[in-house]
């Protein structure tokens, strides 16, 4: 099928069409992070700690309510990849009308209950009363246009499905700079406050799905569905809805243990919420290069497992791997060397406090980034073969240990909790998605070790 930009990921070397898929996607996560870093920097040097803690505070809501529609979406996206790779045109076709029908749907569900648990999920987490105001002001803005977050995770996985990671990054970019110049506007020229880095995010974003939208209507016409691949298929709307329920609640328990773990931040006061918050963003940063390759997985095994070429998929985690180590070593060193200095630019803040946990958390947490990277990879690929089950297991793993840690070793330890929280839970997940893969059936199909 005719598909531009698109790698050859079901032929040849394994490889080299991973990273030059691969590197598109990672400037495409630079760019998505670009929105959320420049909302933090100029909020903190503009508005002070205060207000970036209502963004902190703020941020575990706004990954419950639209990461588990981006969840949902990259679930539909596997299904239209299976089909990209089994060449079968018309139910490539048909996945992409089934995606737009069940997605409006969820995003219509998730909106109107965000607005009707928005201010009293703040409240349980214990947000102090200095920063709620403002924290809602930022989440709302964004939960209201969930259906514009969730239209451009879909067009973007859906090219990425068929192999394209390029025009992904182009959209991305235009719509990034725009997110900068708006965050200016905004916050330092209109005095808009946090709700303007809100609304500059989603102003931004909406330029991406515009872009997006007239690409494929232009240059991609196989996934353009006809009203013929609008009939409801019922098979087809059960596995495209379980594999979107999958990764929706994976997601959903990830961010609800983050939910969980931030009541337990909010209760050690706003400068520790401010060092959180700025480390965060560093860390999501440092995260890049390993969501490119969990991303690129999701494609590669997806189009192999629907190709049926299972010993294609075992040498490609096996890069992956390989991968996620080099990176880790490199990212160790550069956090311990320049961590201070990150935190000082990201938060704008000259308190000790703030400096001292914020570097504290980036060099505990580096070494293990590892452990997440292959971690990532291995959930997706076991989603992209066609497991539900299992993947959700590993986040449930996570909600406990949150939990956990939030009522037990946070009133004791205070910040330190928070900075072992996640390598010691990542262990336990790491142990569990490793057997469930390489034991699985289909991996283990005419496996040579």
């Amino acid at each position: 099928m005719d598909c531009r930009g698109k790698q050859d990921f079901l032929e040849g070397n394994i490889f080299k069409p991973m990273i030059r898929f691969m590197i598109p996607v990672l400037f495409s996560v630079l760019f998505q992070q670009l929105y959320n870093t420049v909302d933090t920097l100029i909020v903190g040097h503009t508005l002070g700690d205060a207000a970036l803690a209502a963004i902190g505070a703020a941020t575990p809501v706004y990954d419950l309510m639209i990461g588990f529609a981006l969840g949902f979406g990259n679930g539909l996206s596997i299904v239209t990849a299976r089909f990209y790779g089994a060449d079968d045109r018309k139910r490539l076709k048909d996945s992409v009308g089934a995606s737009l029908i069940i997605g409006l749907a969820v995003v219509a569900v998730l909106t109107i209950l965000s607005e009707i648990v928005m201010i009293p999920l703040l409240r349980l987490l214990h947000t102090p009363s200095e920063v709620i105001g403002e924290a809602y002001d930022y989440i709302s803005m964004i939960t209201r246009f969930t259906l514009v977050m969730f239209a451009y995770n879909l067009c973007a996985g859906i090219l990425r499905a068929v192999g394209n990671s390029i025009m992904p990054l182009v959209f991305l970019v235009v719509s990034s700079l725009a997110n900068i110049a708006l965050d200016y506007i905004m916050i330092a020229v209109l005095g808009r406050g946090v709700g303007g880095a809100a609304e500059a995010t989603v102003i931004a974003q909406s330029v991406s799905v515009l872009l997006c939208l007239l690409y494929i209507a232009k240059a991609v016409p196989i996934l353009i569905p006809g009203k013929e691949n609008f009939k409801k298929d019922r098979t087809l709307y059960k596995e495209m809805t379980a594999q979107g329920q999958s990764m929706g609640f994976m997601s959903c328990f990830v961010s609800a243990g983050s939910v969980i773990l931030q009541s337990g931040i909010n209760g050690l006061g706003y400068l520790v919420i401010a060092a959180h918050t700025a480390a965060r963003r560093l860390y999501q940063f440092c995260m890049i290069p390993f969501i490119a390759m969990t991303q690129t997985i999701n494609t590669f095994v997806s189009q192999n497992y629907g190709a049926d070429k299972p010993h294609r998929i075992r040498r490609a985690m096996k890069y992956s791997y390989l991968y996620s180590a080099v990176i880790t070593v490199v990212i160790t060193v550069f956090v311990w060397i320049f961590a201070p200095d990150m935190i000082r630019l990201i938060s704008g803040s000259g308190e000790e406090e703030v400096l001292r946990n914020g570097t504290l958390y980036l060099r505990v947490v580096a070494p293990c980034y590892f452990i997440l990277g292959v971690l990532n990879s291995t959930r997706t690929a076991l989603q992209a073969i066609g497991q539900k089950i299992l993947p959700v297991f590993s986040s449930v793993i996570e909600l406990v240990g949150k939990i956990l840690f939030t009522v037990i070793f946070i009133p004791k330890l205070g910040y330190m909790a928070v900075i072992v929280c996640e390598p010691v839970i990542w262990c336990f997940m790491i142990a569990q998605l490793l057997a469930a893969f390489w034991r699985d059936p289909y991996i283990r199909h005419n496996s040579v070790l």
